[in-house]
């Protein structure tokens, strides 16, 4: 993920109205900080919906597995064409 920008929490009151502009432009993340230590990110929604659904995933013990088991299935050339699996998908 880009950063941004580092902004002080002193200054960061004075730039929340402008942040979202900003990140729209150019997407990633600003850092809050408080006396030079990183407290807080501001990042688009969409990204933290993301990384949130990401995590989610990854905390799942099953569907990494299926994932890791399809991955491997595709590089053995065990996959499906996307018009067959459509075909299949609408019975």
């Amino acid at each position: 993920m880009t950063l941004v920008k580092e902004i002080p929490i002193s200054e960061a009151r004075e730039e929340l109205l402008s942040l979202p502009g900003r990140l729209a432009e150019k997407p990633g993340a600003v850092a809050v900080t408080k006396h030079g230590t990183r407290v807080l990110a501001i990042l688009p929604w969409d990204l933290y919906e993301s990384i949130a659904e990401t995590l989610d995933i990854l905390s799942d013990k099953d569907l990494v597995d299926a994932l890791r088991r399809g991955i491997r299935e595709v590089a053995e050339g065990k996959g499906i064409p996307w018009e067959v699996a459509k075909r299949k998908l609408r019975g």
